[in-house]
């Protein structure tokens, strides 16, 4: 305050009381730059056109008072010190003007005591500052907190728990509206009521966690269910909370709360499809060693009886004995017959293997296929194909071929039906097959039977490939399947794939037909 230079206005008719102002000011230690004016158009200007710091009025003014000059600081909004100095030591007069607005009020007699009243003043007005400047701080702070709670996905709040065991949230954000189903006002008036929302087989680890997180000040972590009143989903929730002693000694929690509901859900998918898969690998191994153990089989009893024959045959053909021509001519059509057997033995269990009929392509393979079910079971199959000829390559023959064989297999097993429809085209890319029957349709409770791997088996295979596969049916409409698999693994083709799939995703595994009671 001694190095400042104090911008003073002084309003007085009387330049002698101004100048006696002004030396009472130098004196008592202020550095002062000093204006004086005696009208109130004057006064009027100096407020508008400079800025002062402290405002000394007299209030025996001929044609302007104390109050006059104190109503043109507050239209022009000049929030500084205002100290009446008057000749007179009118109490009453004194008061009202203290209870307008003014500082202090000094009587001329007694000017020691303007420099204390000044420096009180300015010192109200720089801790008023201050305290406003606080004030407008705190009100950013909370705005920017609000701001922030209101965008994070979750619940944040403040749990107390005092020495009496009484339970209190003091703060909790808007989207408890959403994630709890109630308002924070509610919560915050009656917090019991969080409580009553977890399901009793998860509130036991709940509140074990608490009375730990209680006695060790050890943070709050804790996922459990919670159903809201009204609501018949459950949500799964995270809960993490620091705790602190406060000086009452009461503890509080500060926290937050998120819906992972759907981390969950797809955990259980993972582990559910994990589980599925490792079913289906065993599966996939037992059919392996069973179909080696079959080859195995008709190679050594049929192939390899077939050659014992053969052998059996010739031993008479090599001995020293000799025979007439015509014994030599029976043994050689003899042996022709069982090469003939043998070589219509390997073509079979080759066909069994990879049918020849692929190398003509997916179309010829497909129609090849249907026409020997028709022969073999008796139910007519009819064959579409939008296009003469599809080109793909070897995996992806292979994979539309055996999906159509389990298909055409769980048909004849399970279906009843006597009519087959099948449909095979290439459009933008996107190879399309569909096989619908008339049989009994399917039924939700076919797909989740756990030895259901056929289906699953085509699921997986399409999946490899990039494609997708569903299958839905009903009694009245029988069984419907539908595989559509990318030809080119391109990111144009991923894209436009993935928007002519939309409608079989949006009804997933949604029907399943008796073809997949199983699927071997």
């Amino acid at each position: 305050m001694d190095t400042k230079i104090f911008k003073i206005l002084i309003v007085n008719s009387s330049v002698d009381d101004a100048s006696l102002l002004q030396q009472a000011l130098v004196e008592g230690g202020l550095h002062v730059d000093c204006l004086h004016v005696a009208t109130i158009e004057a006064a009027r200007n100096m407020f508008v056109t400079r800025r002062w710091d402290i405002v000394l009025s007299d209030n025996d003014l001929p044609q302007l008072s104390a109050r006059d000059v104190f109503q043109l600081m507050v239209d022009q909004d000049l929030d500084v010190p205002f100290i009446v100095v008057s000749g007179h030591a009118g109490e009453e007069e004194a008061e009202a003007l203290m209870d307008l607005g003014a500082d202090d009020y000094i009587v001329k007699s007694n000017l020691a005591r303007l420099i204390p009243a000044i420096k009180r003043s300015l010192k109200a007005v720089d801790n008023f500052q201050q305290f406003n400047q606080a004030q407008a701080e705190l009100q950013k702070t909370e705005e920017r907190f609000r701001a922030i709670t209101s965008n994070l996905p979750g619940v944040v709040f403040q749990f107390l728990l005092n020495q009496n065991r009484q339970l209190s949230f003091p703060y909790v954000s808007d989207a408890s509206e959403t994630l709890l189903g109630m308002s924070p006002k509610v919560l915050m008036a009656t917090p019991t009521l969080f409580a009553e929302l977890i399901l009793p087989c998860d509130k036991v680890i709940y509140d074990r966690l608490m009375a730990i997180s209680v006695e060790q000040l050890s943070t709050l972590n804790w996922e459990g269910r919670i159903q809201v009143k009204g609501d018949s989903d459950i949500k799964w929730i995270s809960l993490r909370a620091t705790p602190r002693r406060t000086s009452d000694g009461d503890t509080l929690w500060d926290g937050i709360m998120i819906n992972i509901t759907r981390n969950k859900l797809a955990e259980r998918e993972i582990a559910r499809s994990r589980e599925q898969l490792a079913e289906l690998s065993s599966y996939l191994q037992k059919v392996k060693e069973h179909e080696r153990a079959l080859i195995a089989r008709e190679i050594h009893d049929d192939i390899g009886g077939t050659l014992t024959a053969i052998k059996c045959e010739l031993f008479p053909c090599i001995d020293p004995i000799p025979r007439l021509p015509v014994f030599y001519q029976k043994k050689a059509a003899s042996i022709e017959c069982l090469v003939d057997r043998v070589i219509d033995s390997t073509r079979r269990i080759s066909l069994d293997l990879r049918p020849g009929v692929l190398d003509c392509g997916i179309v010829a393979a497909i129609q090849w296929q249907a026409k020997e079910f028709s022969n073999r079971i008796g139910i007519s199959c009819r064959v579409t194909c939008g296009n003469e000829e599809i080109l793909l390559d070897s995996d992806l023959s292979i994979a539309i071929f055996r999906v159509f064989q389990e298909t055409l297999t769980n048909i004849s097993k399970h279906s009843s039906a006597t009519h087959v429809e099948v449909s095979l085209v290439e459009s933008d890319g996107i190879i399309i097959l569909e096989i619908s029957d008339n049989g009994c349709g399917i039924t939700d409770s076919d797909l989740d039977k756990q030895d259901s791997f056929g289906i699953r088996g085509m699921r997986e295979r399409c999946q490899q490939l990039k494609g997708i596969f569903d299958i839905s049916g009903s009694a009245s409409k029988g069984t419907k399947v539908e595989i559509r698999i990318p030809i080119e693994d391109t990111e144009s083709q991923a894209l436009h794939f993935a928007a002519l799939s939309t409608p079989l995703e949006k009804t997933p595994q949604s029907g399943h037909s008796a073809m997949q009671q199983k699927a071997s």
